[in-house]
């Protein structure tokens, strides 16, 4: 039996509609598609590995580590398909969660509906006990009535517990206590505040909280038996999973902490574009990863994509700030709208093209996929408009039906509109790129940013196919389409380093800074951080602290980054000074001329990772050679409004410096690039192809 080797690594992603497959056996990559099984979703993972140890020629138990990242966890919190939670809460904050913060994310409808709660009232319980914002015991915790609760809890066929109590960032004694409690009649998973989110805030910990007990039965129970089958099949090495915040832990605290796994599919795709971006030394960058059920927009800079401490899932109201339900966990800033190849496109009620959020996924997938679906999906769209070779897509592994695809758009779209086949499949098209411009431009303006200094990176199976119209629309002249697009994320998986991120919110004012005390705070962070990372890392490690700071009255703070090193008698001038350094390069000048205006700090971060080797450095180039294609197929030409003659090109036939002049369709097993007249394309060093606009001096 052959040993596994630490430098054989996979990564495996599972998507709405495929599951990603991503093999590195010593510097050389494979990498296969399969379709997504929601029954058995670690099936396909099996699947995939099956194909590419057979493309590597290694058997399974030479896998060194498997790197896995999901979106079982956010799908089960969008499709409300969890395990029956109970809420344990303070007495007088029952209905934290359907109160909300009282926000109207959109302030003239009348009818405005707020999202349900996760949890229903009559699943809520109270106990007295009380700690005060200053982590004092105000009232002590009702033990006896904690006992009641947990008869009722166990009579009631209840699979989960979310314990949240007021306060229990600053002082997490009573959630503890509550804990054993109810433990000793309870033999179901029990999750505290003050562990998976010990954050301000009442209304966000507690929905994180809540998150996290909904899936945590589902995700545990998926984590076992995907080790267990992956023994089974040979592959005995360690498994680690990838963060919403871009580090990997172990399976075990995956298990235990599931929420953290909400945003782990596109974390992977945000690292992926930071290592190419700091391959070629571009200080700019946007990531643009569109899949299967959705498209995402990540803003990087000097090579390390933007981060937060909370973010929403499943907005339910045309994906407006404030809709959906927010988890209070360390994240890679992103936005995400329901643009996927497989979201569905329809006319609503004022005859206009709409697309998403709801996708055909995998089963039964796009009309084209012919596995039952009859609704017009955009893959269906790009099939149409000659983006897509029906007899060569994922591989040739799945053919696909054009008559099918014309037929779903003639009927749920054209007939609708009086439009033929190619100007409704080119008019979901241009929704679907005008929705995810316009939301690339205001994550940028939410930022400070202006969008088209940026250069692009696209990846995801669906990306390449839109990127260079996206580009046009954004005002972006140059666009990278790295090696292994189509199982971006797979990749970003295997660059990912081992690291976790501990937070605590103590609200603490300068004029009343203790270093000693702050000092303890951040050593504790310090250790349980790097206790994490060193389940699966030996070498060194690095602390990156961060103090969440605003100025006292501010509804929200601005991060201030911090050297690691412990705080001296001139802690409170330098704190002082960074922040207002901060704040004005946030919001272009600091507050002045307020006598006595107090300066705080909310929360403090300790994010600990283990150190990457240093990535080999590739110079862009434009390249002087010209490639002919050799064979051509009608594409629909946004320019001219109508069926073009593209050259298709085979993306394993060219080299470093070749140049295909646009328009262009270059081709590859797990995805095509479509370059449009607007654009050249040209092979850099490592392989990726670098669309660039032409005429531009970029």
């Amino acid at each position: 039996m052959t040993s596994r080797t630490d430098d054989i690594r996979l990564g495996a992603d599972i998507g709405g509609t495929f599951t990603d497959i991503a093999l590195d056996v010593r510097g050389t990559m494979f990498s296969t598609k399969v379709l997504t099984n929601y029954a058995a979703p670690e099936q396909a993972i099996l699947d995939g590995i099956a194909i590419v140890i057979r493309d590597a020629g290694i058997s399974p138990s030479e896998i060194g580590i498997i790197i896995h990242g999901t979106t079982l966890a956010t799908n089960a919190l969008i499709e409300r398909r969890g395990a029956k939670t109970a809420l344990v809460t303070t007495e007088g904050f029952r209905d934290v969660i359907e109160m909300r913060t009282e926000n109207r994310f959109e302030q003239y409808d009348l009818n405005l509906q707020l999202p349900t709660p996760l949890i229903p009232r009559e699943d809520r319980f109270t106990v007295k006990g009380r700690i005060g914002a200053e982590g004092q015991e105000l009232q002590p915790l009702d033990e006896a009535a904690l006992e009641e609760i947990a008869e009722r809890i166990a009579a009631g066929s209840f699979g989960s517990v979310a314990i949240g109590f007021i306060h229990a960032y600053a002082n997490p004694d009573h959630e503890r206590r509550a804990r054993e409690i109810l433990s000793r009649k309870l033999s179901i998973p029990i999750s505290i505040g003050a562990e998976v989110s010990p954050q301000m805030r009442e209304f966000e910990r507690f929905n994180t909280v809540c998150a996290n007990a909904y899936v945590r039965p589902q995700m545990a129970d998926y984590l076992a038996r995907l080790q267990t089958r992956l023994k089974e099949m040979g592959a005995e090495c360690p498994v680690f999973m990838i963060h919403s915040g871009g580090g990997l832990i172990s399976v075990e605290t995956a298990s235990e902490f599931p929420v953290r796994l909400v945003e782990s599919g596109p974390a992977g795709g945000a690292i992926f574009a930071a290592d190419i971006a700091r391959r070629f030394g571009l200080e700019k960058v946007v990531s643009y990863d569109m899949g299967g059920t959705t498209a995402k927009i990540c803003l990087i800079e000097d090579y390390a994509p933007r981060t937060a401490r909370t973010f929403e899932v499943a907005r339910t109201y045309r994906f407006s700030k404030g809709s959906g339900m927010p988890i209070s966990i360390p994240v890679i800033e992103m936005i995400e709208i329901g643009a996927g190849g497989g979201s569905i496109a329809w006319v609503d009620a004022m005859g206009r093209i709409q697309t998403g959020p709801e996708s055909a996924g995998s089963e039964p997938g796009p009309a084209c996929y012919g596995r039952g679906g009859k609704r017009p999906a955009i893959t269906d769209a790009d099939l149409v408009l000659g983006k897509l070779d029906a007899h060569n897509f994922a591989g040739g592994a799945i053919r696909l039906d054009t008559s099918a695809s014309e037929q779903a758009i003639m009927c749920d779209v054209g007939e609708r509109l009086s439009l033929d086949a190619m100007s409704t499949a080119f008019g979901i098209c241009e929704v679907v790129d005008e929705n995810m411009a316009n939301a690339a431009r205001v994550h940028a303006v939410e930022n400070g940013k202006n969008i088209s200094d940026n250069l692009m990176i696209a990846f995801g199976g669906a990306a390449p196919l839109h990127a260079a119209r996206l580009c046009e629309k954004l005002g972006i002249d140059r666009c990278m389409v790295p090696k292994g697009a189509g199982v971006g994320s797979a990749i970003g998986f295997l660059k990912a380093p081992f690291g976790y991120e501990a937070l605590a919110s103590r609200l603490t004012r300068l004029s009343k800074f203790q270093p000693v005390e702050v000092n303890a705070l951040l050593g504790d962070l310090k250790a349980s951080a790097e206790s994490f990372v060193r389940t699966g890392a030996s070498g060194k490690i690095v602390c990156e602290i961060t103090a969440f700071m605003r100025y006292a009255g501010q509804g929200w703070e601005i991060p201030v980054p911090l050297a690691d090193e412990p705080f001296g008698d001139d802690a409170v001038a330098r704190l002082k000074e960074l922040f207002e350094t901060n704040y004005q390069r946030f919001f272009g000048r600091a507050i002045e001329g307020l006598d006595g205006l107090e300066i705080e700090i909310v929360t403090w971060s300790v994010k600990a990772t283990d150190v990457r080797p240093a990535v080999t450095r590739h110079e862009l180039t434009t390249g002087k050679r010209t490639s002919q294609p050799t064979t051509t197929r009608e594409v629909f030409d946004p320019v001219s409004g109508g069926p073009r003659s593209y050259g298709i090109v085979e993306r394993d036939a060219l080299c470093a410096g070749d140049r295909v002049a646009g328009p262009a369709v270059i081709v590859e097993r797990e995805t095509s690039t479509v370059v449009t007249t607007s654009f050249d394309a040209v092979i850099q060093s490592d392989g990726a192809i670098l669309l660039t606009r032409k005429g531009s001096q970029a």
